[in-house]
């Protein structure tokens, strides 16, 4: 069951928002910790098990790591090493199932829910947080549905107060359908219908597309991935405000930064900021020269790279990055690059398709050919040179609507029209329009539950 599914916007939400409304307060995270299992159920049931078992694990391991009052030198180092076993742990698990073959399957939201778990062991560890006594609490944050399947990647101190004493009213179940319904229009009516055209090119073959038609192809990936993940990302909020919770940010205009680092800034934020609390800050960030700096941005992006996928065109799309942002990090030495305002947010819009297709394409045999017809270097098999005209014609303003959304238009369209009347009524026909396609065409799984 995902959030663009008939089964879940007409049947689990009304269910849960009106049983998880009549719960009593002191109740509710009971209220929803059951719900969410329940949602898990529906989407992967065989792994349900394996999400109880990874919270009731690392509930007891919070436990252990967290600093006593009195702490003697051996209790640290068991402390210490109790943190290690448990992050190894953990990441043994994901590693397991990320390198598993197809037939075994990965866990729905594993990465994600792993990562929440990790956060909020290291951040008991070092006292930043209280250990949390409550299984039902710490469960309710784990799992809760609207984050638990594609983040965004919360902080357990994001959450702990709205978790202790929380809100549920009709202006924020109001305000939070809102949100919710860009997200799904995000999702519908953007992401999985410029999503056909790069099905089409698949399908013709990369051998046979023009080069034209490979950038066009690159470019409606590029959109498909952006406003599918912000597009759950928006959902995911909005549900959060439903329940009485503020998620964070997950996305901030990418495609309007100033170069690769400043797109990275902007895409999948809760991301970004957990390797860099958890990993680039730790081994030493910027402050050890700027060679050990590329050092650090080196694992980082290694680990980026494998924690989206095993297979090697994810490793060559994060080198790919990698490399460009270190050409920026040394270009930042000199001033005219910092004079610069087109020239950096043009070279993006080459940059990022290309390196979409390094994540897109599994088979390194295949990238190189779709690469090579991107830049006229491989010859084509029995190509149409006018294909990509027809792709233009079907999907132009399709195309349009993208690229208006990438920019704060629609944004500040919606805060302003969100509280007048005729905004709302907009927002109920655009809901009942994605339902209506839902109906028509079906609901289109979201890219990041494969990751």
């Amino acid at each position: 069951m995902v959030f663009s599914s008939l089964e879940f916007l007409l049947y689990f939400l009304p269910v849960f928002i009106v049983v998880y409304g009549l719960t009593p307060r002191k109740y509710r995270n009971v209220t929803l910790l059951m719900g969410s299992l329940v949602f898990y159920g529906f989407g992967e049931l065989k792994f349900i098990g394996l999400l109880v078992a990874s919270l009731v694990v690392n509930y007891l391991l919070g436990l252990e790591v967290a600093p006593g009052r009195r702490e003697t030198r051996r209790k640290n180092s068991r402390r210490k090493w109790l943190l290690i076993w448990a992050i190894m742990g953990n990441v043994a698990v994901l590693a397991l199932f990320k390198g598993a073959p197809d037939t075994v399957g990965l866990p729905l939201g594993i990465s994600f829910y792993t990562f929440r778990i990790l956060s909020y062991l290291i951040d008991v560890y070092r006292g930043e947080i209280s250990k949390e006594t409550s299984l039902t609490k710490l469960g309710a944050y784990v799992t809760m549905f609207p984050h638990l399947l594609s983040g965004p990647i919360t902080y357990y101190t994001e959450v702990k107060e709205q978790l202790d004493d929380r809100r549920v009213t009709a202006a924020g179940i109001q305000d939070g359908l809102k949100v919710f319904t860009m997200g799904l229009a995000s999702k519908v009516l953007l992401a999985d219908r410029i999503g056909l055209l790069w099905k089409q090119v698949q399908t013709t073959g990369f051998e046979s597309i023009s080069t034209p038609l490979a950038w066009l192809g690159a470019v409606a990936y590029s959109m498909e991935i952006y406003f599918d993940f912000y597009g759950y990302s928006l959902m995911a909020r909005g549900l959060g405000r439903m329940l009485g919770f503020e998620l964070p940010e997950n996305f901030r205009e990418p495609y309007l930064a100033r170069g690769v680092r400043d797109f990275y800034r902007r895409w999948h934020m809760t991301l970004g900021r957990w390797f860099r609390k958890y990993v680039y800050i730790p081994l030493g960030g910027n402050r050890k020269g700027e060679m050990r700096t590329v050092l650090h941005l080196l694992v980082v992006w290694i680990l980026t790279s494998v924690w989206h996928g095993t297979t090697p065109n994810f490793l060559v799309w994060g080198m790919l990055l990698l490399s460009f942002i270190i050409m920026e990090k040394w270009l930042d030495h000199f001033a005219f690059y910092h004079k610069m305002k087109i020239l950096p947010r043009l070279y993006l819009w080459v940059v990022i398709p290309v390196s979409w297709m390094c994540f897109a394409i599994p088979e390194i045999s295949q990238l190189k050919i779709y690469l090579g017809r991107m830049f006229g270097l491989t010859e084509g098999i029995n190509v149409n040179s006018s294909d990509w005209l027809r792709a233009l014609a079907d999907y132009k303003w399709l195309f349009l609507m993208c690229m208006v959304s990438c920019t704060p238009v629609v944004r500040k369209l919606f805060r302003y029209g969100k509280e007048h009347l005729l905004g709302q009524i907009a927002l109920g026909i655009l809901f009942w329009i994605c339902v209506v396609r839902l109906i028509a065409a079906g609901d289109n799984p979201f890219m990041y539950f494969r990751f």
